[in-house]
């Protein structure tokens, strides 16, 4: 027997079983359990992390050990790009996780990924109210690179909480729940995530600000609340690194434009699951739901954020790794959507479960390109499966496989006396007499290199993540993204090796102008007039950049 029920606020909702609301939550809380269930199990069963991974962990450790923020001793340069998880690896080291911080970036990525999932999943329910079916969350849940980078050592798990959390958090806001002064402040936090993460700031902020239309004043004090600390952090990189951004930004280029390896990256993710189908799905029937004014801010505001995040990555070229930068794009777009109101017709309800079961299965099935274990034609490898091969272990959760496999290199380094050591080859130069080290590193796999090499030592990488001299090359032939800069030997040696006849012009031109003026930018003592020098010159250092052939560079900067 059907009775009327009281709702909330007096109204009477007619024909409603006594109990309902009660199996509303029950159903509701389910989907989230079983939506978070999934993407662990899933996680843990991909456990694992990058090289790229390790590079986060060296510069961790130099920080706990009083170094700085930096990848080498003496030489101030910014390699994390996500700065957050920077510093979270770090508070995890101070808290005791020191002497294992790959394996506690690995599962606190796992933590930070299913927490997105579950904020993910508690917005679309209370956005859209009553009961709720699984629709986008599905999506994102059974794409297979959520899987490998629900882990791998990177930033990714806390940007997809932060992007989860955030819109979660501006869903409360649209019914009187939290200050937005601190959501505010949470929003703004998008370029510390990682840089690119700035067009999801700015979308969200805007969101907030019709969500609520505060008064000037209000409105000022909002917009100091998101920038504070963007702003505070960006001085001191100006001031400390003397570039406004992360040096890999400056090595990869992320400024230009390569739209047509973008396009293919694109495709990629996209036409490899099949995933336009879905996510075309889900957004029909999402998009052609009435909305109050308040709800569709709420529901194109990760949309469109989510759109200009795709469209950045196809502008930039696209990465090496499978997916792994679409990954914020898929979960943006799909969020508002994550669960939707129970289809009204018929058709609608099985046409949504037969996608949706049809993209589950074939998911499940991988029908990644043949390019795992090494790099397909656009340079773009299965990453997680590459080294999972390579090192032998099927979950490379730690850096002790990484070591492992190193281990000849390790014994090159730890016997090198007063020698540049190029790993990969036979070649070893002597160290300039100046150089107070015992060995120099010259390896591009800079994960591994620093994993291998003792803090004190010097790690020179010539695709200059780390190294800036290499990171200002002037731009070469396009290869594999974030990998097109590799420094010649001649300008390495010049730097830190002793000096040749071979690498005469090389050091003369890291002498003159502004070539000696970035080396000391990053190697001089940082006195409060060095940190000026490098603020007002932050600008200028971040466009310079440096032929490749030395002669060029003595003609360029030593006129």
């Amino acid at each position: 027997m059907t009775i009327s029920s009281i709702a909330p606020g007096g109204t009477v909702v007619p024909g409603k079983h006594p109990g309902a609301g009660s199996r509303e939550r029950r159903w509701n809380a389910a989907i989230v359990v079983g939506a978070v269930a999934v993407i662990a199990v899933a996680g843990f069963s991909r456990r694992w992390i990058a090289d790229d991974g390790l590079i986060y962990t060296r510069a961790v450790e130099q920080i706990l050990a009083g170094n700085g923020p930096v990848f080498n001793a003496g030489e101030r340069a910014e390699t994390s790009t996500g700065t957050l998880w920077q510093w979270l690896l770090a508070l995890a080291g101070l808290l005791g996780a020191a002497s294992h911080l790959p394996t506690a970036a690995v599962y606190l990525g796992l933590a930070l990924t299913s927490a997105a999932v579950a904020f993910g999943v508690v917005g679309a329910q209370r956005l859209r109210g009553s009961w709720t079916v699984p629709a986008g969350v599905v999506v994102v849940l059974v794409t297979p690179p959520m899987w490998d980078f629900a882990t791998s050592g990177l930033e990714t798990g806390l940007a997809f909480a932060w992007i989860a959390g955030g819109w979660w958090l501006l869903v409360r806001s649209r019914d009187g729940h939290g200050g937005l002064f601190w959501l505010a402040a949470v929003l703004g936090l998008g370029p510390l995530v990682r840089p690119d993460l700035a067009l999801v700031s700015i979308v969200f902020l805007i969101a907030l600000w019709l969500l609520h239309r505060p008064r000037a004043a209000t409105t000022f004090g909002l917009l100091a609340a998101a920038g504070a600390l963007p702003v505070a952090y960006q001085v001191f990189r100006m001031g400390y690194y003397g570039v406004l951004v992360p040096l890999p930004a400056i090595s990869k280029e992320a400024g230009t434009s390569y739209w047509s390896r973008g396009l293919l990256y694109f495709a990629d993710l996209l036409a490899t699951y099949w995933l336009w189908l879905p996510v075309g799905v889900v957004l029909f029937l999402g998009l052609r739901q009435r909305l109050t004014r308040a709800d569709r801010i709420l529901v194109l505001a990760p949309v469109i954020a989510g759109a200009l995040s795709w469209l950045y990555v196809v502008k930039i070229g696209g990465d090496f790794m499978h997916g792994r930068m679409l990954l914020p794009g898929l979960l943006l777009v799909m969020l508002p959507f994550f669960c939707l109101p129970k289809p009204a017709t018929r058709p609608s309800r099985a046409a949504l479960s037969l996608v949706l079961a049809a993209t589950a299965i074939f998911c499940v099935l991988d029908p990644r390109p043949g390019y795992s274990p090494g790099p397909g034609a656009l340079g773009v490898a299965d990453e997680r499966a590459f080294y999972a091969t390579k090192l032998g272990v099927t979950h490379p959760d730690s850096a002790a496989p990484y070591l492992a496999q190193a281990h000849a290199d390790a014994e090159l380094i730890a016997t090198a006396n007063r020698e540049l050591v190029v790993i990969g080859t036979d070649l070893t130069y002597p160290l300039a007499a100046e150089r107070p080290n015992r060995v120099g590193v010259v390896w591009s796999v800079l994960g591994t290199a620093g994993a291998t090499t003792p803090l004190g030592e010097p790690v020179i990488d010539p695709l200059g993540l780390s190294y800036p001299l290499a990171a200002h090359l002037e731009p070469q032939q396009r290869r594999r993204a974030g990998h097109e800069k590799v420094l010649p030997h001649t300008w390495i040696t010049a730097d830190y090796g002793a000096p040749t006849e071979q690498n005469a012009a090389a050091r003369r031109a890291l002498a003159c102008g502004e070539l000696a003026e970035l080396q000391e930018s990053v190697r001089a003592p940082l006195t409060w007039g060095r940190f000026v020098d490098n603020f007002l010159g932050a600008f200028a250092r971040t466009s310079l950049r440096i032929p490749e052939n030395p002669v060029e560079a003595e003609h360029r900067f030593c006129r």
